[in-house]
């Protein structure tokens, strides 16, 4: 393929994303600027924003993958996100706007658990910041994996040249613009990818001859692709840990802080239905475009090579051979935007918490706005430099790294996010206690259990229900909360129940 179509496309793709991480340097004056846009999205960048955050590189690349190998039965993945974003959509992302107003204006879920909690000696602040740090530096590693990947195929780089070019545009636009940069680039990222996987598997399915005789040749290639329960050999194990992906949606740190960031209650509902539509429509596309593969290949064989030896690279092979140069180049280029507009987010929840939780929170409480946005900007490039450096393996799985940091943070923050905002008997000891319990499972059942091969049961369902046990417990244990925290508890759930929640 021509790779001068290529250049151009992805160049130009690349100014524009660093246009408008300038224009959002102008727009930051100030550290709530920087890491939440002063609370100013509205519904259509808050859902486009949290969406493009949330299907990152794994949705283009690690999902169709996953497809092209397991076929319909790795479907369950996506029904499972979907149930747990639109619940996350519906129980969660209202409340917590609310909630983290009423809590000192929470800037980061560190400093929501702290306000929340009452919690003066800040060890909720420190645990659950060293979370954050440690299973994000492991997500920003699958996403610079996923850019290496892209760089790697399209230009035919080395893996370890192709990482940095990979990480560079997503970088600087994150460390000068922040989180206006973050959401607007979010936005366009966001429509670029439903552009793409709703063209690419109509192409797919005509290239091989039309729906009817897709579904047959997949059948003749193998039978079990078709089959949601492989012949009963998922049994129910598999398909729990499929669906339990939904369930890391209430601890992910980089979407809740989309909805902390809506201009307005108001704003949530119109969002959340934006918001599942377009999720419903890429997961749906990224699908069928890996299962449809199968088809496509089992005609034109002479094209199956690159996917052969990683599955993972079914996407940019399928827009290469189907489209001219020019096309293709956008096409590719809604892979990068994928990986960019999590990355970025990722980042700056990393950034700020780093900033706000332990630079400000303990080293210079003093600081001022300007110092804490460039102290800001430095912990982007420092945290980018680590996840660049844990992706340097060329063999690493982008669904494999997701996986363990998406189980991580479900099992630590979910059940405490959830009952924080809906039980007002929860402790400072009790939400300690969960966020210790869930990551200490989630490393414990991955690292002994799982590679042990003494069972194949995703992590964050282990994980999850002894962060769950762990808060309740050690609650009612532990003396009631303050009289402070339990009326502003029942002042959030009365503005909810106005507000019609």
């Amino acid at each position: 393929m021509t790779a001068t179509p290529l250049l151009i496309t992805f160049g130009l793709y690349l100014l524009v994303m660093v246009g408008i991480g300038v224009w959002a340097w102008w727009r930051t004056r100030s550290f709530d600027d920087y890491i939440l846009g002063g609370r100013s999205l509205g519904s259509v960048v808050t859902a486009l924003s949290a969406g493009a955050s949330d299907m990152s590189g794994w949705l283009l690349m690690g999902l169709p993958g996953a497809l092209y190998v397991g076929g319909a039965s790795e479907a369950w993945i996506a029904i499972g996100l979907v149930i747990g974003a639109w619940a996350n959509w519906k129980y969660v992302a209202g409340p917590l706007r609310v909630y983290t107003e009423r809590t000192k204006n929470a800037l980061t879920l560190p400093d929501y658990f702290t306000h929340r909690f009452e919690d003066r000696a800040k060890l909720l602040r420190v645990f659950s910041a060293t979370v954050i740090l440690v299973f994000f530096a492991i997500y920003c590693a699958s996403g610079i994996v996923a850019g290496a990947r892209l760089f790697e195929s399209v230009f035919a780089l080395p893996y370890a040249e192709a990482i940095w070019w990979g990480a560079a545009a997503t970088i600087l636009y994150t460390l000068i613009g922040g989180f206006l940069a973050v959401s607007w680039t979010d936005t366009v990222q966001a429509t670029l990818m439903i552009f793409a996987l709703l063209l690419v598997p109509v192409m797919v399915v005509l290239g091989s001859g039309g729906l009817d005789a897709s579904l047959a040749l997949i059948e003749q290639v193998d039978p079990a692709k078709t089959d949601w329960f492989k012949g009963g050999a998922l049994g129910l194990v598999g398909i729990v840990s499929l669906l339990a992906w939904g369930l890391g949606y209430v601890g992910q740190p980089h979407i809740l802080a989309r909805f902390m960031a809506a201009d307005s209650l108001k704003t949530i509902p119109m969002a959340r239905r934006i918001g599942m539509t377009w999720m419903v429509l890429c997961l749906g596309g990224a699908m069928a475009v890996g299962f449809f593969a199968n088809a496509y290949f089992a005609v034109h064989p002479e094209h199956v090579g690159p996917v052969a030896t990683n599955s993972e690279r079914v996407f940019i092979q399928l827009s290469t051979v189907l489209f001219n140069p020019w096309v293709a180049g956008v096409l590719l280029s809604a892979i990068l935007a994928a990986i960019m507009s999590t990355l970025s987010c990722q980042l700056l929840v990393c950034s700020s918490a780093l900033t706000e939780d332990f630079y400000k929170g303990f080293v210079r409480p003093a600081a001022g706005q300007g110092e804490l946005v460039w102290f800001g900007r430095a912990m982007v490039a420092a945290v980018a430099l680590l996840a660049i450096w844990i992706a340097r393996d060329p063999d690493s799985k982008v669904l494999g790294l997701v996986a363990y940091a998406w189980a991580g943070f479900g099992a630590a923050f979910g059940p405490v996010v959830i009952l924080s905002l809906f039980w007002s008997r929860i402790t400072r000891n009790g939400a300690l206690a969960g966020m210790v319990a869930g990551a200490a499972t989630v490393i414990l059942w991955k690292e002994l259990v799982v590679a042990g091969g003494h069972s194949t049961l995703y992590e964050i369902v282990p994980g999850f229900i002894a962060a769950g046990i762990a808060i309740v417990a050690v609650s009612r244990l532990d003396a009631a909360p303050s009289e402070d925290m339990r009326e502003r508890h029942e002042g959030v759930r009365e503005t909810l129940r106005q507000e019609g929640y």
